[in-house]
């Protein structure tokens, strides 16, 4: 394939071509609008994994790069003199672009969007109403998650983050249970909290460190965007002097500590909402328990991952000093998600709420691999965002499954189904096993890594964080153990085991959290050069910057 090729954008809008001809299908033939839509998800994974196969493992910058001016808005013109005494005439722009890209950080997201996706679009089976409107959001919700792991732009970031929030929104509350509509505005009201917040932000790093300037004789032009690898430059060269001094006059921000501080702090809340981080997390509870299980697959699997990845690339990234400097608050709120989540997840009644706490305590463990400040606790808290997708996803395809037939996730209505539905057992058995950490699965790999990456800087707050592995495990047995064994109901004895359609994503997903544990190469492989020099940025900007 050409270097010229525009595979990522291929990749972000192939959904598109599935919402075109599922636009053309009439809305009572059930059977084609959900083959088209499956066979939608399935050409990104393909284009994606075949992405995997060729990216470049030894190169730890941003690849496969696609940029275009996308809007360019003329601000203003003015004359400044010079010491010389001639004029210099100095016009101002806003620039959009469209820049595209990606790194080792950001492939295995894009590819378990991808993945988790397709798995999704077969659990959706279970959708009884409106087929043809729930797959057109489906796709776009995809469409919208494979922009935020791509885009280079701030503000093409923001669009793609805020493409993802409709369709979610109508997911929730057209195709959930009996609460829906109260959780799908709680989950818009939070996360439109966070998006204003985001782009309060990116707008304020815009117009300060956000500047390009063309120099033509005594003609100056200098344009304002959110390209990422300006912004950088112009924090960490020391370019954002050009915005400091009289050059660019009558400007309202300048970038000095507190203005730094304050961006750190607002994109740590924006972002620690989506992730969620306590106390942050009420509207994730809602979420998971008041929509389909196939969309908290999605939402659980990638769009929580959205926040900690956001975290990464623009909190900790373009604030490293803040962020050293904070490594022990974010720690600390490690610690409170992963033994509040546990705690909480062990008292539940309802299995449902068990995962969403769950997921609560797993995202500490992401945390406390950012708290870690250093390459080993930054790659285990990627290796927790791709093994908890993994599993949380095969968790709630479990949950959906054993609920169409008991209609019900109650802990204390369930028991003995392993004699009725022993593959759907033997794989919650594994899902169960794979999140409290068992060597061989994935979820041992991310937990090790991430653990030992903070045990390096904060021995005590690691050993803390440590029990809730020990809660991880009481929760996840008693839920697991509790669904499969024990006396049989009988109301349940006549119940179906897993049919083909829901067989295939469970054991494909299986497949991918066995083969990161015993071979985590894998993942490490394209992910290693990129945390390296991620790693060496934030050691050499903490060291040699002042605040």
């Amino acid at each position: 394939m050409p270097d010229s090729f525009p595979i990522l954008s291929l990749i972000a809008f192939s959904p598109l071509l599935g919402i075109i001809v599922l636009a053309f299908i009439p809305k009572d033939q059930g059977r084609w609008i959900k083959t088209v839509a499956i066979i939608a998800t399935l050409i990104p994974l393909l284009l994606s994994g075949w992405l995997y196969a060729d990216f470049n493992r030894q190169y730890e910058g941003t690849q496969y790069k696609e940029t275009v001016n996308w809007l360019q808005i003329p601000l203003n013109r003015e004359t400044f003199q010079n010491p010389d005494g001639s004029n210099q005439l100095s016009s101002f722009y806003f620039e959009v672009r469209y820049n595209m890209g990606i790194d080792g950080v950001s492939l295995p997201l894009v590819f378990l969007t991808a993945f988790v996706s397709s798995m999704a679009a077969l659990a959706s089976v279970y959708i009884k109403k409106r087929w043809k409107t729930y797959y057109i959001l489906f796709l776009l919700l995809e469409l919208g998650m494979f922009g935020v792991f791509m885009a280079q732009d701030l503000l093409l970031f923001f669009i793609f983050f805020e493409v993802t929030l409709i369709p979610m929104f109508f997911l929730v509350g057209i195709w959930g249970y009996m609460n829906r509509e109260k959780a799908a505005n709680t989950f818009l009201v939070y996360n439109g909290l966070g998006s204003a917040i985001m782009l309060i932000a990116f707008l304020i790093l815009i117009s300060t460190a956000g500047f390009n300037q063309v120099v033509n004789g005594n003609n100056v032009s200098i344009y304002f965007s959110g390209d990422v690898e300006t912004i950088v430059h112009n924090l960490f060269q020391n370019a954002n002097a050009y915005v400091n001094q009289s050059d660019i006059p009558n400007n309202p921000f300048l970038l000095d500590s507190a203005m730094k501080w304050t961006l750190f702090i607002m994109l740590l809340v924006a972002f620690g909402i989506k992730l969620p981080i306590f106390p942050f997390h009420t509207w994730m509870l809602k979420v998971h328990t008041e929509a389909p299980p196939s969309i908290v697959m999605i939402h659980s699997g990638i769009l929580l991952k959205m926040g900690a990845y956001g975290l990464i690339r623009f909190g900790v990234m373009l604030f490293p000093q803040q962020a050293a400097q904070w490594a022990t608050v974010l720690a600390v709120l490690g610690v409170i998600n992963i033994l509040y989540g546990a705690i909480l997840a062990f008292v539940q009644k309802d299995f449902k709420l068990v995962l969403a706490y769950s997921s609560i305590s797993h995202m500490g463990i992401v945390l406390l691999g950012l708290a870690a400040f250093n390459a080993i606790g930054i790659e285990g808290a990627i290796f927790q965002l791709v093994s908890h997708g993994l599993i949380s996803a095969l968790m709630f395809l479990l949950v959906g499954s054993i609920y169409e037939r008991t209609q019900t996730t109650m802990l204390d209505e369930l028991g003995g189904l392993a004699s009725s539905i022993p593959f759907i057992s033997g794989i919650l058995l594994t899902a169960g096993m794979a999140s409290l950490g068992l060597p061989g699965l994935s979820g041992f790999i991310s937990e090790f890594l991430a653990f030992l990456g903070l045990f390096k800087t904060a021995k005590i707050i690691t050993v803390v964080g440590a029990l809730g592995i020990i809660f991880t495990a009481v929760y996840v047995l008693r839920g697991v153990l509790g669904i499969s064994y024990g006396p049989a109901k009988e109301k349940y004895s006549g119940i179906r085991d897993a049919r083909l359609i829901e067989a295939v994503p469970m054991i494909a997903l299986v497949a991918f959290i066995v083969v990161l544990g015993i071979y985590p190469y894998v993942l490490s492989n394209p992910l290693h050069p990129t945390v390296s020099g991620m790693d060496q940025f934030l050691q050499s900007i903490t060291t040699k910057m002042g605040g």
